[in-house]
């Protein structure tokens, strides 16, 4: 069994509310950062090794550490709850179900940065959420936990939350701040950075809710603590949201030292594939981040098996790895088709590109439209050589992220599934009344042995 830090209360009936909160322990881990100085919560997460639970994965305590402290100018906490990455939903849960553990952390980070004003940016598809928040953030402040002088410290704080308008390209923090500040969301060419210029041209620093969040149970228990948990340079838990061909999908919370196939096949997490089906792909950490078939997935190239961290997922590269991204871990059993999942996504990044950088703006749209012909029998064998000469013109060339994430799960299906798009185009009249199937996907690797 995983230890839980941050859904530990979760199944208490209440929890949403203050009165239940409290009596779980609530607000313990702010009286004691509030009686702290500021340096030394930065140091006790940087101690932790929390990394970014967002998708990029940066050590939170040197991104605080960056925030420039100019005299007489205010700074700013920015929560990103702009949750749009296809496949994942564990912010979600996280404000819905548990928003007072997660205004907790925003306390606690809003004063180790010295911010007097913070900002939740929540996705404008969560239109209950915000209300389930602002309910929070009242009882907060009716309890003295928020507003002027909080608790007798003299420090001042006000979190407010801002709808966004469903945009997916405001998850990239730049655009977010642009979209607060009440301006198209389109992101900003770097530097500056939000840590020396970003809301209001002010210093700013911008974490994902689940980030803030774990920034609860490392005060309270300290940060060299939370870093015995997991591996490596992946401490602490991971909220993981499980989704696809699989029996019992949702959100899980794990210790990242369990490997892939467990967390696959467990009872205790997402209990196996359903109907007796086997396994084909899996996107482990959310839309935008290469697809990996069933041999890949379970074991690395060097026939270890693929744990649930950062390293362990991400080793071989692109070439034979993925990344922990998200968190979003979509499945997809033998009976799944590719080329028709990757037309999805290459048609979600081409409605959502913003359309400042021509080639996320053109190819994204050059993409769909081939996956499109390749998908309904009218493909050509030199398609997929145009497609991976599109994916490989937008990948690094855009001004933020989203052109890579919308080039990658391209170049990751041609990769290890190219056979498959050539029996698209080789059989246009069978691809349109079934599905090519498992093939060798799930072969065990042979692993060259040395000497």
């Amino acid at each position: 069994m995983s230890q839980k830090l941050l859904l530990k209360d979760a199944h208490i009936e209440g929890i949403r509310f203050y009165e239940t909160y409290i009596k779980q322990g609530g607000y313990e881990a702010a009286a004691k950062a509030l009686k702290m100085t500021t340096d030394e919560i930065v140091e006790e997460v940087k101690t932790s090794g929390l990394r970014g639970r967002g998708g990029a994965g940066f050590p939170t305590g040197m991104k605080w550490s960056f925030l420039a402290k100019p005299e007489g100018v205010p700074r700013h906490l920015v929560c990103n709850a702009d949750e749009s990455e296809p496949g994942t939903f564990k912010d979600r849960y996280l404000m819905e179900f548990l928003p007072h553990l997660f205004i907790e952390g925003m306390l606690i980070s809003s004063y180790a940065l010295g911010s007097n004003v913070s900002y939740i940016y929540i996705r404008g598809e969560y239109s209950w959420i915000p209300d389930i928040l602002e309910e929070a953030i009242e009882e907060a402040k009716a309890n003295g936990w928020l507003g002027k002088n909080i608790q007798g410290t003299g420090f001042d704080c006000e979190i407010y939350v801002h709808r966004g308008a469903g945009a997916y390209i405001c998850g990239e923090e730049t655009a977010l701040i642009e979209s607060l500040e009440g301006k198209r969301g389109n992101p900003r060419i770097k530097p500056p950075f939000p840590a020396v210029q970003g809301v209001w041209m002010r210093p700013t620093v911008v974490n994902n809710v689940e980030t803030i969040a774990a920034v609860v149970p490392i005060i309270q228990m300290g940060g060299a603590e939370y870093a015995k948990i997991g591996v490596g340079r992946s401490t602490g838990t991971k909220l993981i949201s499980a989704c696809g061909n699989i029996n019992k999908p949702g959100v899980y919370e794990i210790d990242m030292t369990i490997s892939v196939e467990e967390f696959i096949y467990s009872d205790e997490y997402c209990g196996g594939i359903p109907n007796g089906k086997k396994l084909k792909a899996c996107i482990p950490g959310g839309s935008s981040v290469p697809i990996l078939p069933a041999n890949l997935l379970l074991t690395t190239s060097t026939g270890a098996p693929r744990l649930m961290n950062y390293e362990s997922l991400s080793e071989g590269g692109f070439a034979t790895g993925s990344m922990m991204g998200s968190g979003g871990f979509i499945v997809l059993d033998e009976d799944q088709c590719v080329v028709r999942h990757t037309m999805t996504l290459a048609r979600f990044y081409n409605h959502e590109s913003c359309g400042q950088c021509s080639p996320c703006r053109e190819g994204t749209g050059w993409m769909y439209n081939i996956l499109k012909k390749i998908e309904n029998g009218q493909g050509a064998m030199k398609d997929i050589d145009l497609l991976w000469n599109i994916q490989s013109n937008i990948e690094g060339n855009t001004i933020c992220p989203l052109g890579d994430a919308a080039a990658w799960p391209v170049a990751a299906s041609i990769r290890h599934f190219r056979d498959e798009f050539e029996w698209h185009i080789l059989n246009p009249d069978e691809c349109l009344e079934r599905n090519y199937g498992l093939a060798h996907y799930a072969d065990p690797l042979e692993i060259a042995i040395p000497g």
